[in-house]
């Protein structure tokens, strides 16, 4: 199958970088030798993005604009760009202007030679210290030591993909920074490379530092997909097992205590301590029973898409 390059693009209130967006990327794409197409995912703009979108889409026979009903996110526009991407190799990039399209032939070539996923690194990350860069020193140093997907940026949406490996991400909620851990977990071959980034001219950004409690709580997702995704009942069964057999070992110590010495146990905070961790691990395993059914009626019958398009123009 000849080789065949899609850029996906999400897009939100980005009129204004729209047009040159569109250029550089065109002029990125075209160094790569590779025939390409252009996938701008306009994920609910309200300022006027979709009218400009739609209109450089008529002018540009690479353009292919697919605007979403309404803003469902970044992940979500992220994948429905490589649902409608028809490369081998897919690159993402965001609309604001700061990734550098120049850097696309070199994510592609790193491709070539036989990588999965390259992840771009912002080296000289031109972005505020305090709100955006310390935050994200700190995300990714857990991210790496906790996933064991040791990179320097997991934040970069300058990337690139084998097709295969795009189109079976499991993307939803704000797992668009999880990606080369989700990639991992498909067991994809990962490399870094350090790219250019730009400050913001135009638009404002929609992240800040109110973004990490959010990060903290995907993390956490993250660890539990890598050892229990497929097997929910060993966490939540191992749990509430030790807990039930905590709890009926206290309540076996009172007895003996009742029986044996003759003492007043209702009283005592360990019968309600005992209890509660019977109560609690035998809940634990209801809901790891629940889990595996949903996880095996999830792989086994799970067809619906976490977004809405109004319409293709291009």
């Amino acid at each position: 199958m000849d080789e065949f390059l899609s850029i996906v693009v999400p897009a939100y209130n980005e009129k204004e970088n729209l047009p040159i967006l569109v250029q550089e990327i065109r002029e990125g794409a075209s160094a790569t030798d590779l025939p390409f197409e252009i996938i701008i995912v306009d994920d609910g703009s309200t300022d006027g993005t979709t009218e400009e979108l739609c209109r450089l889409a008529r002018e540009i026979p690479e353009l292919k604009a697919v605007i979403l009903r309404r803003n469902f996110g970044q992940t979500a526009a992220m994948k429905a760009g490589f649902d409608k991407a028809k490369g081998t190799i897919i690159c993402s990039m965001d609309g604001d202007l700061q990734n550098d399209p120049k850097d696309i032939p070199l994510l592609v070539k790193k491709i070539q030679e036989g990588y999965d996923l390259v992840s771009g690194w912002r080296k000289d990350r031109k972005d505020p210290f305090w709100s955006r860069k310390l935050p994200s020193k700190i995300a990714n140093w857990i991210i790496g030591r906790t996933t064991g997907v040791l990179l320097h940026d997991y934040g970069c949406s300058l990337k690139a993909y084998r097709r295969d490996v795009a189109k079976n991400l499991l993307l939803y909620g704000e797992l668009h920074r999880f990606i080369p851990v989700l990639a991992q977990q498909y067991g994809a071959k990962i490399t870094e490379v350090p790219v250019n980034h730009r400050p913001r001219i135009r638009g404002k950004s929609k992240y800040g530092i109110g973004r990490t409690y959010r990060v903290i709580l995907d993390l956490l997702l993250m660890l539990f997909f890598q050892k229990f995704a497929t097997r929910p009942l060993q966490f939540f069964g191992l749990t509430g097992g030790l807990m039930a057999i905590l709890g009926a070992g206290l309540e076996a110590y009172l007895v003996w205590v009742k029986l044996v010495s003759g003492e007043d146990i209702g009283n005592r905070p360990l019968l309600i301590f005992g209890m509660l961790f019977i109560i609690t691990g035998v809940v634990l395993l209801g809901i790891g029973l629940l889990a595996e059914l949903v996880i095996r009626t999830y792989f086994e019958a799970s067809g619906r898409s976490i977004y809405s398009v109004r319409e293709e123009i291009g």
